[in-house]
């Protein structure tokens, strides 16, 4: 009995430290997947001070290319999709150099929303049987070190980015993208629609959306952790009466 009460401690150890480690990944890449939308696109190009295009690209061409190259990430088009493109006089809106980048960034895009995927997943599953073994406050206690493992790193990458953003922004490219292939001329099309101002706020909405919905799991499992468990009662026996005195 005490080893498969201590096998199964080990268990609940491991799925707890599963989830801790799943739950900044699947913070971290909903706050991406949410950049990848529509109305992030539209809120990005809409903010004050965001720059206007030197090369004649208005605020409805941006949304309109910008939110066709979006479509692109996210679908399971080929790469004509966009290569098919043109502009009124027939002049394509990429030039190759610029397609080879958007398909290298196609892969890394569905490689990222696998990985939010299966954290989800991971997180769902474990909780249900952390759960339904009674061991519901680990998976309280897994949430909350999870959002305190979640603050930490969002700390680390706004302290990187408040001290150079150009530093954060070439090493990501460096990390995922081969040689110099991700870098454009200014008159290309991907650095007018998408200029350096556009990712400065990406990596700032990254950083807030998942820093308050770490905030708002915090909050939830430290509160659940503090409430009492809840004890079994028993009913209440019906009372004894006493049988009526008999008349004399």
């Amino acid at each position: 009995m005490a080893t498969l009460a201590g096998e199964e401690h080990r268990w609940v150890k491991g799925a707890r430290l599963v989830m801790q480690v799943a739950i900044p990944l699947a913070l971290f890449l909903t706050s991406v997947r949410l950049t990848l939308t529509h109305a992030y696109v539209d809120l990005a190009y809409r903010m004050p001070g965001f720059p206007a295009d030197p090369y004649g690209f208005t605020q409805a061409d941006r949304l309109h290319w910008g939110n066709l190259s979006l479509d692109y990430l996210v679908n399971n088009a080929g790469i004509d999709f966009l290569g098919n493109l043109t502009f009124a006089d027939g002049t394509p809106i990429y030039n190759a150099r610029e397609l080879k980048h958007m398909h290298d960034v196609k892969n890394l895009t569905k490689t990222a929303l696998l990985l939010w995927e299966s954290a989800l997943l991971v997180l769902v599953l474990l909780s249900l049987w952390l759960w339904r073994s009674g061991h519901l406050a680990s998976a309280w206690l897994a949430l909350r070190n999870g959002a305190l493992w979640t603050f930490g790193l969002m700390a680390a990458l706004a302290l990187a980015l408040l001290a150079s953003f150009n530093s954060v922004f070439v090493e990501f490219h460096h990390l995922f993208f081969q040689g110099n292939t991700w870098l454009f001329l200014y008159s290309d099309t991907l650095i007018r629609l998408f200029p350096e101002r556009f990712w400065e706020q990406v990596f700032g909405f990254i950083t807030l959306v998942t820093v308050v919905a770490a905030g708002a799991i915090f909050v939830v499992s430290s509160s659940a952790l503090r409430s009492p468990r809840p004890t079994r009662s028993t009913p209440d026996l019906p009372a004894k009466t006493e049988p009526p005195a008999a008349n004399s």
